[in-house]
């Protein structure tokens, strides 16, 4: 439990991420051409290449843990990743709000005519429109326009914090943990496709640890930001960029006035700033009970049982059930299909075991490196439905 900020013990209850620089921007923010060339077998393979390599130099883990996607549903997977870090990228990118906005509007509008089967000749749109095509081949009766909303619910929570503004309260940094690693994970799961509560329950839970841990794990370079040309790897993409000029503070403002952090002692002694590492636990502790939370939901669920609590999201956009997928054995079934994308949790709770190894100093390199024994953890724990 988490007794003290000197122990986290992350089996039971109390108590994946950096901004990425200018290299790889090959994607051009112009306006899409109203008609686009005939995607040809060469553009997709270009463009999964481009996606695939995005994340492998961005995005570590989220190329590693793609071994355990479906092969169906992975050419959605690296498109909605590599659309992750498209959209993390553009505070690194750009000089004035307007720009962002502007950058964040050209998503909105690839995504518009990727989902109206006229994609633009561009890497993460083409990938998108190759996988949407494959699904609704195996699936006719299908119907997209869920998955397109979603899209647009996690544009809408980067821009909202683009210009790198604190977070209100815990509760407003765990909406945008929802509002986007959360909603990643439902489009995954809907790529496959699974329509399962039991599923969407548990990636909301470890969305919303992902969330929280990559803030956490962005704010060294958001505090003290590099150079233009640095570019570092991480486990998953906080939610504005490292490249503004001026050092930015995102924790929420109840945690750093509960804990009496005052900003300016960040700026000027960093991890040594008083009260910095018992508000680091605070966040983190949030992050570890949903992942606390998740592993309890999963063990009941395999096992046939309830979840334990009901769903606070059940009843909104794409979150309608029917009794089948809501109750009873088969959301086992359901699990078991869908667990490859819940594998993000396990990267969480790898790097939050770090940081309580390094206790709770934010500042330490090793949380930003990367994470070797995520291959073999990651083939252990999907073996054994585990996170």
């Amino acid at each position: 439990m988490y007794y003290g900020r000197a122990s986290i013990r992350l089996g039971s209850r109390t108590g994946l991420p950096l901004v990425v620089k200018r290299t790889l921007a090959t994607t051009s923010y112009s306006t899409p051409a109203p008609h686009p060339s005939r995607i040809t077998d060469a553009d997709v393979l270009a463009a999964r290449t481009y996606c695939a390599n995005l994340l492998q130099k961005f995005d570590s883990p989220s190329y590693t843990l793609q071994t355990f996607v479906p092969p169906s549903a992975r050419d959605a997977y690296l498109s909605i990743r590599a659309l992750n870090i498209e959209l993390a990228r553009i505070p690194d990118l750009v000089s004035n709000p307007t720009v962002g906005a502007l950058r964040m509007q050209f998503w909105r509008d690839n995504l518009t005519r990727t989902f109206a089967h006229t994609p633009p000749k561009e890497p993460v749109a083409i990938l998108l429109h190759h996988a949407l095509q494959s699904l609704q081949e195996r699936h006719p009766d299908m119907t997209t326009s869920v998955m397109k909303g979603w899209f647009m619910k996690v544009i809408n929570a980067r821009e909202q914090y683009m210009d790198n503004r604190p977070y209100t309260s815990m509760d407003a940094l765990e909406t945008y943990a929802e509002n986007t690693y959360s909603t990643l994970m439902y489009l995954t799961l809907a790529a496959l496709p699974l329509h399962s509560m039991a599923a969407d329950h548990v990636a909301s839970h470890i969305g919303k640890a992902t969330g929280i841990a990559a803030v956490l794990r962005g704010l060294p370079l958001l505090a003290f930001p590099p150079p233009p040309n640095h570019h570092h790897n991480s486990s998953a993409l906080v939610g504005g960029g490292s490249g503004a000029r001026q050092g930015s503070v995102v924790l929420p403002l109840d945690v750093l006035a509960q804990a009496g952090v005052k900003e300016e002692e960040i700026f000027r002694q960093g991890a040594e700033a008083p009260g910095l590492k018992d508000a680091i636990f605070t966040v983190a502790t949030r992050a570890n009970d949903h992942l606390i939370t998740a592993r309890e939901m999963l063990k009941n669920l395999q096992q046939g049982k309830d979840a334990g609590h009901d769903f606070e999201h059940e009843g909104e956009e794409g979150h309608q059930y029917n009794e089948t997928s809501s109750k009873g054995p088969s959301q086992a079934d359901e699990i078991e299909r869908g667990f490859g994308v819940l594998m993000p949790g396990l990267a969480t709770r790898l790097w939050l075991e770090k940081l309580e190894k390094y206790d709770f100093d934010i500042f330490r390199p090793e949380l930003r490196s990367r994470e070797w024994r995520l291959p073999w953890k990651g083939y252990w724990a999907y073996s054994r439905k585990s996170i």
